[in-house]
């Protein structure tokens, strides 16, 4: 008898088979060999690989979603960083998933409430819609940019990458190049305190040039 899919039957496989083979070993003739099904099947839900990557996308964002706790913020500084550490738990949970998230768009208005809260949150405090949306992209691309180089390093909880050791890379670089042999403790590890760093200072950046009560260049 043939296996009757659906595209929430497709996704969740491959969202599974994502946190085994990682992104590149996600190939549609895997997940249908997983779904014991031929290829072809799955091109009735998804014309390509890009397509099912958006789905995915757009799965793991509704995860997010109904996951999300109370807003607590009480600052438009806290929405924003508040905002950020649930993508990057969201990223987290699946191996790539930043690369996942990279280049896709939503397939559904799933994302829009959640979207108009945190902008009206933005725009209550003194941002105009369209910085708001700005400011947000800003902090949401250092957020992706940051998961993505962190799981090239931590693919997974407790996993390491070859090439990452850091005693290894200080003897490699070499007394020649001290600095950059020295710092690569800060580079590749301790990366919950790194992202606490760096989105503290995204935040400060957003508040000094796009904030309320600063005038536009």
């Amino acid at each position: 008898m043939a296996t009757r899919l659906d595209r929430t039957q497709v996704v969740d496989t491959a969202l599974r088979l994502l946190n085994e083979v990682g992104l590149e070993g996600l190939t549609l003739r895997r997940i249908a060999k997983e779904l014991n099904v031929q290829a072809p099947a799955l091109y009735w839900h998804f014309k390509n690989k890009q397509a099912l990557l958006d789905e995915m996308a757009t799965a793991m964002y509704r995860e997010m979603a109904a996951g999300a706790a109370a807003a607590r913020a009480t600052t438009w500084q806290e929405r924003v960083a508040d905002a950020q550490r649930a993508l990057r738990g969201a990223l987290l949970r699946y191996r790539d998933g930043a690369k996942v998230f990279s280049g896709s768009h939503f397939t559904d208005t799933s994302h829009a409430p959640g979207q108009n809260e945190h902008l009206r949150a933005l725009v209550a405090a003194g941002f105009t819609p369209g910085t708001a949306a700005r400011a947000s992209f800003v902090a949401y691309a250092f957020t992706l940019g940051f998961v993505i180089e962190e799981q090239a390093v931590q693919p997974m909880p407790g996993e390491r990458a070859e090439g990452y050791d850091v005693q290894e890379r200080a003897k490699l670089i070499g007394e020649e190049y001290a600095l950059a042999a020295e710092v690569g403790a800060d580079l590749f590890t301790d990366y919950e305190a790194r992202f606490e760093e760096g989105l503290r200072a995204i935040v400060a950046g957003i508040e000094a040039t796009m904030g309320p009560g600063v005038r536009p260049q």
